[in-house]
């Protein structure tokens, strides 16, 4: 499967940005997938997943009041929907896919399958 996100950019502090990352060659309907997010120097950090059924999304506990994850199975898009945005938001946001268990969804080594990224930037 291929992932291709989108929808970063740059807002000012409070803003809104939605993400999407969109699968080819393969259904999500197969993978976890989750979105990470990435500064310079620093680890990949989990922020969202949905599960392979698409009923059940998890978000990270530093953005849960502000970022929300959905997918629509019928486009074979996630979302991340990403609401009053802070500086340290600021960040490469990479989206992937696993056909690991849903209990390993926080660990960048779970998934096999990784998007481009997509640059977001917080700053007024």
């Amino acid at each position: 499967v291929q992932l291709q996100a989108s929808g970063g950019g740059l807002v000012q502090p409070g803003g809104s940005l939605r993400l999407s990352c969109t699968a080819s060659g393969g259904t999500l309907t197969r993978y976890v997938t989750g979105w990470f997010r990435q500064t310079p120097g620093e680890e990949r950090e989990f922020v969202a997943a949905v599960n392979k059924g698409g009923g059940l999304g998890n978000v990270a506990d530093a953005v849960k009041d502000r970022f929300t994850v959905s997918r629509n199975t019928a486009a074979n898009t996630v979302y991340l929907q990403m609401n009053s945005l802070k500086p340290e938001d600021t960040a490469l946001y990479y989206c992937a896919a696993t056909t690991a268990i849903w209990g390993a969804r926080g660990s960048p080594s779970s998934y096999y399958y990784w998007g481009q990224g997509t640059l977001v930037t917080v700053s007024s």
